[in-house]
């Protein structure tokens, strides 16, 4: 499971739209009290911060419908409880870039201070 902590424009499309996937996912689990994934770290790291999570949801699907994908699956918003920016990562941002950049998937991520 992973919610991406940089820019969806950055993303290749397999990881935004898998990205997607797993918001639904942790969104589902957290709301609807699901045993699965429940402690997942990625999981774990959204509860209290699901005014985050669906803010990243938008980011996301408005990225998608840019790139001509169809999105049809919006969350409920008045679920959108707690904080508003997510401040705790599983692998830092900077981190995330390394892990992406090092794929070759088309991620379009450059670790700060180069390679």
């Amino acid at each position: 499971m992973r919610v991406w902590d940089i820019p969806p424009e950055c993303l290749c499309d397999k990881h935004l739209l898998g990205e997607h996937a797993e918001i639904h996912a942790i969104w589902s689990v957290i709301t609807r009290k699901k045993r699965g994934y429940a402690a997942h770290p990625e999981t774990l790291r959204w509860r209290k911060r699901l005014k985050a999570l669906y803010a990243r949801h938008e980011q996301v699907s408005e990225e998608m419908m840019r790139r001509g994908f169809r999105h049809q699956s919006p969350l409920d918003e008045s679920l959108a409880s707690g904080e508003e920016k997510q401040r705790e990562y599983v692998d830092t941002p900077e981190e995330q870039r390394r892990i992406l950049s090092k794929k070759g998937c088309g991620c379009r991520v450059e670790p700060e201070g180069g390679k």
